[in-house]
């Protein structure tokens, strides 16, 4: 075999091939000598395949500070990494270069595959990126641009939606899997699916093991990236097809009318603390990529794990840039949510920026234009910035606050009236500022991090000892109530009330204003048996188990009409928050949204109030709509009687019909508008326990 090699080009980085050959470019500005490490022929760990090194000529191969190479000659199946030496002084300059080590390119788009589980040895030891090839047959599909407003997100693992045994699928556990579970997604009626991590991490790095059984744990949830770019081989049903297996499952998505958001992680990556592996970004330029300490060079730790990317440098915000570009270009996806996305407004020294380049870099990148961005906007370090992250219009984010007003008005809490009713109409109170819309708030009351609704009604306490951390792990905070009695039981009235508790919640989620997220299951009462942090619980613990399907039939029925009355309904999706009425201009039938208490034209916003109603009135909308009642009783033990209002219309010709009411058990619960039960105004209607009751009135 005859391999040749010229200079090369610094641009674009990576490996990138060209008419002539393959072209390799690294960034790095701190190392004295770079060797591109090639290997060729068999895969990682089998001894064999031919090795070769190729020392790049500081004289040659470098322009300001890229290393670049033109190699030509290579076979189809090889392997390549950097082994990069320079000075290794981690307390002093902060350097850590060590020449033994075998480096990702961090703009490696595919690594080498790995089943799920495996042993990931090579790590750090071998080449194991791959070049990729560009070609794929789009067919073509195109971005979906489902405004955000009328986006209802499903948030996902893409392993542990299809490897339960029950899930049916002739693909467990991977990107092909999700495929085949397309049509239960539309059936339930969501117009987004969020994955979790689906870059490359390695399962195995925990050290963690459940008490009970010795297994030793890994880390499920995945967050913890080896690279930002290239796709986890672990899900995949053919390891030699990663991208084209995701490009297929997007592609599929995009046919069923389901855009692919991404949570991607850019906080830390899984090289950890100084004790950590050397993977890639550390050997490259470690003062560069991470956040150190000025006087003892440690970490610092922003995201609770070990090490904090250099996300405002303008080498760092490069890569994030080009990462995201790619993963919207090339792969298609319409959306991602940013992990732990305050650290995204952190400076060199962990100080919070008042306007973060790459924060408003990515707003406004013209090739990210029509993609949604969504913070999570808080770090493991204490900064809560939920309705201040960005005043750009284009940044929606997690309302944390949504969830908590929500859980705690529904666990019966006293004072919880006044901040419920500001999220159910779109949290102004956060979002008012600027151009922002009631869609800048991704409104959830579960997500995979804490427990999943039918725990949130189940238990008290977190019960996590099977992650191995003595239950000190996960949060304390859970704003949750268990209905009577701890975990699992068999007293119908507990049952009961669970049930009431868990739909009253899908109500208030699908008809307040902003964007709603569920997690997956939580439709069918999926159920984590209390451990609220299962991010190492690669089993049924964390699996959707699809048997409850058929158990929980009735209140997988229940999301799904919730969804399909939102959907239905453009008064639930308003582009713009609620407009203050004026006594002196706008009668009542003028105005938008209406509150009382129990009786019509009072109101009561105390400590020790716990009902609340409001009606939304669609005849004031641009695009006429039916109006909705909806009363809430706050009470744990108490029925609460409300006195029905007019409907707002001034000829009096609409009629309320009773169309949900979680008091009842279904499928008396969820009746069609046109065939439930009319209820005149000034009529009387009970309102059981933490449960709700919503009517509906359309013109005649």
């Amino acid at each position: 075999m005859s391999i040749r090699v010229s200079p090369g080009l610094p641009r674009p980085k990576g490996a990138i091939f060209k008419p002539e050959g393959i072209n390799f470019a690294l960034f790095s500005r701190h190392a004295e000598r770079v060797i591109l490490v090639l290997q060729l022929g068999e895969g990682p760990g089998k001894g064999s395949g031919r090795g070769i090194e190729l020392p790049l000529d500081p004289g040659i191969n470098k322009t300001g500070d890229i290393w670049h190479i033109l190699v030509q000659g290579l076979p189809a199946d090889f392997r390549y990494g950097y082994r990069l030496a320079g000075p290794c002084d981690p307390r002093g300059s902060g350097h850590q270069f060590d020449e033994r080590n075998v480096l990702i390119d961090p703009y490696a788009k595919v690594l080498c595959p790995s089943r799920w589980g495996a042993a990931r040895e090579e790590l750090g030891r071998e080449p194991c990126c791959l070049v990729a090839d560009a070609g794929y047959d789009w067919e073509m599909d195109r971005p979906l641009r489902i405004p955000l407003k009328d986006t209802v997100i499903y948030e996902m693992h893409v392993r542990g939606f299809t490897v339960h045994p029950s899930s049916g699928v002739m693909h467990p556990g991977t990107f092909a899997g999700v495929v085949e579970k397309i049509p239960y997604l539309q059936e339930l009626g969501v117009t987004a699916v969020e994955l979790m991590p689906i870059s490359e991490f390695n399962e195995n790095e925990t050290l963690f093991a459940n008490p009970f059984t010795g297994e030793r744990l890994k880390n499920y949830w995945g967050y913890s990236p080896i690279s930002f770019y290239a796709p986890k081989s672990g899900y995949c049903s053919d390891l030699g097809c990663k991208l084209r297996e995701f490009r297929d499952m997007v592609k599929a998505l995009h046919r069923a009318g389901i855009e692919v958001f991404l949570d991607i992680v850019f906080n830390h990556t899984a090289e950890g603390g100084m004790d950590g592996p050397v993977t890639s970004f550390r050997g490259i330029d470690n003062t560069i990529y991470y956040l150190l300490d000025p006087l003892n060079r440690e970490y610092l730790n922003f995201s609770g794990c070990g090490n904090t990317f250099n996300c405002n440098h303008p080498i760092v915000r490069n890569l994030i840039m080009n990462v995201l570009r790619w993963w919207v270009v090339e792969m298609h996806v319409d959306g991602f949510r940013f992990d732990l996305a305050s650290i995204l407004g952190r400076d060199q020294f962990g100080h919070v920026l008042p306007n973060p380049p790459v924060v408003e870099q990515i707003a406004e990148d013209p090739v990210l234009a029509d993609v949604k961005i969504i913070a999570e906007a808080w770090d493991a370090a204490g900064l809560y910035q939920v309705g201040s992250f960005s005043t750009h219009y284009r940044w929606a984010e997690w309302n944390g606050r949504f969830r908590d007003d929500v859980r705690a008005f529904m666990c019966g809490y006293p004072g919880k009236v006044s901040a419920l009713a500001t999220r159910i109409s779109g949290s102004s109170d956060l979002y008012r500022n600027g151009s922002r819309r009631p869609c800048n708030s991704i409104n959830f009351i579960t997500s995979h991090d804490g427990f999943t609704l039918a725990d949130l009604v189940s238990y008290n306490e977190k019960h996590n000892l099977a992650n191995g951390e003595d239950n000190r792990d996960g949060d304390n905070n859970n704003i949750s109530w268990n209905s009577g009695a701890e975990g699992d039981t068999a007293d119908p009235r507990v049952l009961a009330l669970r049930s009431r508790r868990l739909r009253t919640m899908a109500v208030i989620l699908f008809l307040s204003q902003g964007v709603p997220m569920l997690v997956a299951g939580d439709e069918f009462g999926r159920s984590q048996g209390g451990n609220n942090n299962a991010w190492c619980q690669d089993n049924e613990t964390s699996w959707v188990d699809w048997r409850l399907l058929n158990t929980k039939r009735e209140q997988f029925l229940f999301f799904r009409q919730l969804i399909a009355l939102r959907r239905a309904h453009p008064i639930f999706r308003r582009h713009d928050f609620f407009s203050p009425p004026h006594p002196e201009n706008d009668p009542p039938h003028r105005h938008e949204i209406i509150w009382q208490s129990l009786e019509p034209g009072r109101q009561d916003w105390s400590d020790e109030c716990r009902t609340l109603a409001f009606i939304l009135n669609g005849s004031v909308l641009p695009e006429e709509d039916d109006d909705f009642l909806v009363m809430l009783n706050g009470h744990r033990d108490q029925r609460m009687t409300f006195t029905v209002p007019q409907p707002p219309d001034p000829h009096q010709e609409r009629v309320w019909k009773k169309i949900i009411n979680t008091g009842l058990a279904a499928p008396r619960d969820f009746v069609a508008e046109d065939a439930a039960s009319p209820v005149p105004a000034g009529a009387k209607v009970a309102v059981e326990p933490l449960a709700c009751i919503v009517l509906q009135s359309k013109s005649k």
